[in-house]
């Protein structure tokens, strides 16, 4: 991959995560605030002239068709009747079921680098709402700020949050989103609070006694990691956070992570690097 075709889908946090209800076609009603971190997987997208999408990596798992890198390039052709193709290799780095938003930001980032690279022009709104189609977390990878989020996820505002250092610690297990929301445990009954209102010290994420004991290694991540700074789960999971006044403290935690846990020590922002990147290109055009 050259610094030329490689582009950053970076993980997301949720600082906290209500929810709120359930709509009638079983969807759940959310809130939540959106932060990114300086943890990405790279992506090598380069544009072809054959029309045809396909992938240079593999997926373990997951076939080319159902691959969300494919779908998301596959679906901007047909919204815009583009003729050019696409190859895309992913460096997978984001743990998957780790409640990091991988899967979604690489779908963000194939839609964002392609419309640049095809020369599509689509706005921001556009290719959030073709990525809403993908995913209820694509949308805040495509904006690229840090955002209160409502809805089943997708109502976005811009809400940057304190930036600073992060340890952030993956168990080692794969916690199924699916599997949380439908729990019956599950809390789905959280008064909506305003933003202007909101207090992270007493907010929480609704998901976790459910997903402490579906994955008990999550649980057993969260306490490990409380003993250093207050803890919290990403998502539904697995992956939890830690802030620390410098970077140094955290990566001084992160030396004494168990083996078998991914670990990494780094900044959370308000600003995705994807942007950046596309900056770039567009200067480069």
């Amino acid at each position: 991959m050259t610094d030329a075709d490689a582009w950053p889908a970076p993980a997301k946090i949720n600082l906290f995560l209500h929810v709120t209800g359930r709509r009638a076609d079983g969807y759940h009603l959310l809130q939540t605030w959106f932060q990114f971190v300086d943890d990405c997987d790279w992506l090598d997208i380069r544009a072809t002239s054959d029309g045809r999408v396909r992938r240079a990596t593999a997926l373990p798992g997951v076939a080319e068709d159902d691959d969300l890198v494919v779908r998301a390039a596959r679906l901007l052709q047909q919204e815009t009747g583009c003729g050019d193709g696409a190859v895309i290799g992913v460096d997978k780095r984001l743990p998957m079921g780790g409640g990091l938003g991988g899967g979604s930001s690489n779908a963000a980032t194939v839609l964002v680098a392609l419309n640049a690279l095809w020369g599509l022009g689509l706005d921001v709104d556009r290719l959030a709402a073709l990525g809403l189609g993908l995913g209820a977390d694509v949308p805040v990878f495509v904006r690229g700020e840090a955002a209160w989020a409502e809805g089943v996820g997708e109502v976005l505002e811009p809400c940057p949050a304190a930036e600073g250092a992060v340890l952030v610690v993956t168990p080692d297990c794969a916690v199924s989103t699916v599997r949380v929301f439908t729990d019956p445990d599950l809390t789905r009954d959280t008064p909506a609070i305003k933003m202007h209102a909101f207090s992270l010290a007493r907010s929480r994420n609704d998901c976790e006694p459910v997903t402490r004991r579906l994955y008990p290694e999550v649980g057993a991540a969260l306490d490990w990691l409380a003993a250093f700074a207050p803890a919290r789960m990403s998502g539904t999971g697995a992956s939890v956070f830690a802030f620390f006044d410098d970077l140094d403290q955290a990566r001084a935690v992160q030396a004494r992570v168990p083996h078998a846990w991914r670990a990494h020590a780094g900044r959370r922002c308000n600003r995705s690097p994807l942007l950046d990147r596309l900056a770039r290109q567009r200067g480069a055009g």
